[in-house]
């Protein structure tokens, strides 16, 4: 696999960045091997992704910080330069429904996903030799519905002790209290129906079933303190009809939850998400 350093920018737009950027780029000896920008008009916000091959500059990714710091003060950037050659750290956190854990540990067995994941975290004891067989550590930590906190303090010290970079809600049934989602704001990711809220709660499929609903589909988000209303990263849907039954649509939702968790996540590692208020810039 090449090695690349990856740019991420955002900044108040005005003319000349994107020469500005590039310059400095080439006057390093830089090759550009892929390039994203994104103007909003209505906000006044540039956003920029440049892949920079990182055996054309002849210096580490530090040096480079270094050398970008004046052209960063410069247009006011909020910016990262990310280093393809360290491995984000991933949690997986599961309840008791599989579908999304297994396909995660599948593409990510398969090298579909660049990252290492490092534990996965339950309330439940169901996931612990499915998890095992891949030879990652598996967490329980049971969640008293009259003391979650204690559960929640013991969740957060396992991904601290996993100096985990990003953590994947795949399927995990509780909600995470707002110390934790501040804590790690925009490095949690969730997946949900997209019924939410005209099926909140149990069955959400047979409540759809039951409204004769025509499509249904999933969204994969950040957490934040409020409800399965944090930036959205990726959604699809599926076409349904009168003749499917709600085992049919439940069969159909998991297909999509878990398809779009893996986009979601696979975009997130590669730097392809920039938060931008309570919506992303998705350069995918």
């Amino acid at each position: 696999m090449s090695h690349y350093y990856r740019l991420v920018v955002s900044c108040p737009d005005q003319v000349g960045i994107v020469a500005r950027v590039s310059s400095f780029i080439a006057q390093q000896g830089g090759s550009i091997t892929e390039a994203s920008q994104h103007s909003d008009l209505e906000t006044g916000r540039f956003f920029m992704r440049y892949e920079i091959l990182a055996d054309s500059l002849g210096m580490s990714a530090e040096a480079l910080r270094t050398s970008f710091e004046p052209v960063a003060a410069e247009f006011d950037m909020q910016w990262s330069l990310v280093d393809t050659q360290k491995r984000r750290r991933v949690v997986l956190m599961v309840s008791r429904e599989s579908h999304c854990l297994v396909d995660l540990l599948y593409r990510w067995q398969a090298g579909e996903l660049d990252c290492d994941i490092v534990g996965v975290i339950s309330n439940h004891d169901d996931m612990r030799s499915l998890t095992e067989w891949y030879g990652i550590p598996y967490h329980h930590v049971p969640v008293d519905p009259a003391n979650k906190q204690q559960a929640f303090d013991q969740v957060q010290q396992q991904i601290d002790a996993a100096r985990a970079d990003c953590v994947v809600l795949a399927r995990y049934m509780q909600i995470l209290p707002p110390s934790l989602c501040e804590r790690y704001a925009g490095r949690v990711i969730n997946i949900h129906h997209s019924f939410l809220p005209s099926f909140a709660g149990a069955k959400p499929y047979h409540q759809a079933y039951e409204r004769g609903v025509k499509l249904i589909g999933a969204t994969c988000h950040y957490v934040t303190e409020e409800l399965d209303a944090g930036p959205i990263i990726e959604q699809d849907i599926h076409r349904v009809s009168h003749c499917h039954t709600p085992t049919d649509l439940v069969r159909f939702g998991r297909d999509v939850e878990k398809a779009v968790l893996a986009r979601g996540l696979r975009w997130h590692l590669e730097d392809r998400v920039l938060i931008h208020g309570n919506k992303t810039v998705v350069f995918s």
